[in-house]
């Protein structure tokens, strides 16, 4: 891990070089608020991913704060709640909500309160608590308070599981022109389309934004397997089957003889 962050941080220090140099050779009048990238835009999940770290880097052409949100893909997930009926916990209540980030990081150049006012941030959806979240229930009547406890205890979940960040990452500023920050990827990680969003902010206003996409695959044998066993699944299933009665009976038969 130590390698891999000294092998970032070299390149990070390369790329912003190389933008400081065009930034400087630029006309004025023709460069722009924010110009922003990532190290990759591709990461690959094998059979040994352990997680992934991704410099995302960039240049603004003034004072301002930056503020970097990661997040995708989109899925369905059920909070269930339990109580205790006649002596035994059960589901009782539910709420399911619909295209909430499985992945969610957020990083900025300052604490979040000092950049913005809380509708800012609840508008550009910047923090885990500030994400919209359409949600449905099932079971007992909920009231509209109850919703937030629910909203609260699917982050609490995905902070849990590593794929919501609990706290801000840091964004460095170089020279007032050059931005730079870590974004780390759990194993866990879920295939899909990521995006990242790069907020230039000032005097409390997102003056600029620019988004950038990010692809997660899986690659190799554990790829191959995955896409076999979701398109042929009755084979797959067999397959299986027959693999453990083999080794049931390989296992039974060693045994046997000693």
């Amino acid at each position: 891990m130590a390698k891999r962050e000294n092998r970032l941080t070299k390149l990070g220090i390369l790329l912003l070089a190389f933008i400081a140099l065009s930034y400087g050779a630029a006309d004025k009048a023709s460069a722009q608020d924010l110009i922003a990238d990532l190290s990759s835009h591709r990461v690959d999940i094998t059979t040994g991913f352990t997680g992934a770290d991704l410099l995302l880097f960039g240049s603004v052409d003034d004072d301002g704060d930056i503020v970097v949100t990661v997040s995708g893909p989109r899925e369905s997930v059920t909070v269930r709640r339990k109580e205790r009926v006649a002596g035994i916990w059960m589901n009782t209540r539910s709420m399911q909500f619909s295209a909430a980030p499985n992945f969610y990081a957020v990083a900025a150049s300052r604490p979040l309160k000092e950049i913005a006012a809380l509708e800012v941030l609840e508008r550009q959806q910047i923090g885990a608590n500030h994400l919209r979240l359409r949600a449905s229930s099932s079971g007992s009547e909920l009231r509209p308070e109850d919703e937030d406890i629910f909203r609260k205890a699917l982050v609490r979940r995905k902070q849990a599981q590593g794929l919501y960040a609990t706290e801000p990452g840091q964004v460095t500023i170089i020279a007032g022109k050059l931005f730079r920050t870590q974004v780390h990827f759990p194993a866990n990680l879920a295939t899909g389309t990521y995006t990242a969003v790069v907020y230039l902010i000032r005097g409390g206003r997102v003056v600029h934004a620019q988004t950038t996409p990010l692809l997660v695959e899986k690659v190799g044998v554990g790829a191959e397997v995955y896409t076999f066993a979701h398109e042929r699944s009755a084979i797959y299933g067999l397959a299986a089957i027959l693999i453990a009665v083999a080794a049931g009976w390989l296992a039974a038969a060693v045994f046997r003889k000693v």
